[in-house]
């Protein structure tokens, strides 16, 4: 018997903006993308960069723990939040404070978190968002299964969950995506392939081509899109979102992009990245890939430009204001919250610590 072929799967990747600004005619600009729509998206992530610079001035200056920089990311993060709709939930993992603040947290509870403060992981009701969550590749299971209870209570909802290039290498987003492909989950796993999990290139991740194709193996579709084209992104995680809700099921969607700044402020890239493949990546700026487009459109002038501008440095100032005015933590809050009935010797430590205050 003639052997013959069982399976056989491609990889798209979608790319509608170039890094020049000029649009694939074949493509075209993605339905809902109105002018209005678009200079949304330019004003978030010029908002997105004024606040990651705002933020990291304030570690360097002893007033935040630590940060971790989305700056070159935010095609990703605009991108998908504005595709999001209302009842849907984001799980973030700890460089989404992007896609968090689109979905209602205000960049003031992000500081505080940073700073040191749990408060700043207490949202609003009505704020489908999650924490910010750092344990590498937890995500996954996370999303899966609040995805699994948007089904369960037959909830018109999708989750977007995140995850960075070096969490696929975690035994807990193969088990995510088993789950969401045998379950029919609706969720879209977003990995932000950065090309670096902290020192750890890429390629020494997988030798898999894409990261997109490990969905192969779960039976769900896998996509990859230009991570620096918020067209790109907009039109890919809104239509796997729409297909989350309508019962077709989860997509994996590896969004292509590239981390300008160190890993967090804790590393210092310059240690392990070559030089000359950052300035490789500084003319694919995904901010001035979008501005050189509208501006060829007459859609983007200097005067709306400066007035974007100003409008990040007023809200970023408001939010720095914001978590300023937040009263001091009370230390007791340490032991509250984490049970449901406080065990005995919590309560006893609690006792002692408030004797001492």
């Amino acid at each position: 018997m003639p052997n013959k072929v069982v399976f056989k799967e491609q990889i798209q990747n979608v790319q509608i903006l170039s890094p020049k600004g000029k649009v694939d005619t074949k493509i075209g600009i993605p339905e809902g993308l109105d002018n209005d729509k678009l200079l949304d998206l330019y004003r978030w992530m010029t908002f997105f960069r004024r606040f990651d610079r705002k933020a990291l001035a304030l570690q360097r200056t002893g007033r935040l723990g630590t940060y971790p920089s989305l700056i070159g990311q935010e095609a990703v993060q605009a991108g998908a939040g504005l595709a999001m709709k209302e009842n849907d939930w984001v799980v973030p993992s700890f460089r989404e404070q992007g896609v968090m603040m689109v979905r209602g947290v205000p960049g003031s509870k992000i500081l505080a978190y940073w700073g040191g403060d749990e408060r700043g992981s207490q949202f609003d009701e009505g704020v489908n968002s999650l924490p910010i969550c750092v344990p590498v590749g937890s995500q996954t299971l996370h999303g899966v299964g609040l995805a699994m209870s948007m089904a369960y209570q037959k909830k018109d909802a999708a989750v977007l969950s995140f995850i960075g290039d070096g969490g696929t290498s975690e035994g807990d987003f193969h088990e995510g995506c088993n789950f969401a492909g045998v379950y029919n989950a609706p969720v879209v796993i977003l990995i932000q392939n950065n090309h670096w999990a902290i020192s750890v290139p890429r390629h020494r991740q997988s030798i898999a081509p894409t990261l997109a194709q490990k969905a192969i193996a779960y039976g769900i579709p896998g996509i990859q899109v230009d991570g620096n084209d918020v067209m790109a992104v907009y039109k890919v995680v809104g239509e796997a979102l729409d297909k989350a809700r309508s019962g077709g099921g989860p997509t994996l969607v590896e969004a292509v992009t590239y981390r300008m700044e160190d890993h967090t402020t804790a590393d210092d890239a310059t240690k392990y990245r070559p030089p000359e493949e950052l300035e490789a990546w500084k003319p694919k700026d995904p901010i001035l890939r979008l501005e050189t487009y509208l501006r060829s459109q007459e859609i983007l002038t200097d005067e709306l430009a400066e007035k974007f501008e100003k409008e990040a440095e007023e809200r970023v100032a408001k939010e720095v204001a914001d978590r300023d005015a937040m009263p001091a933590p009370d230390p007791l809050e340490t032991f509250r919250h984490l049970y449901e009935e406080m065990p005995a010797h919590l309560q006893q430590q609690m006792a002692e610590m408030q004797e001492t205050l």
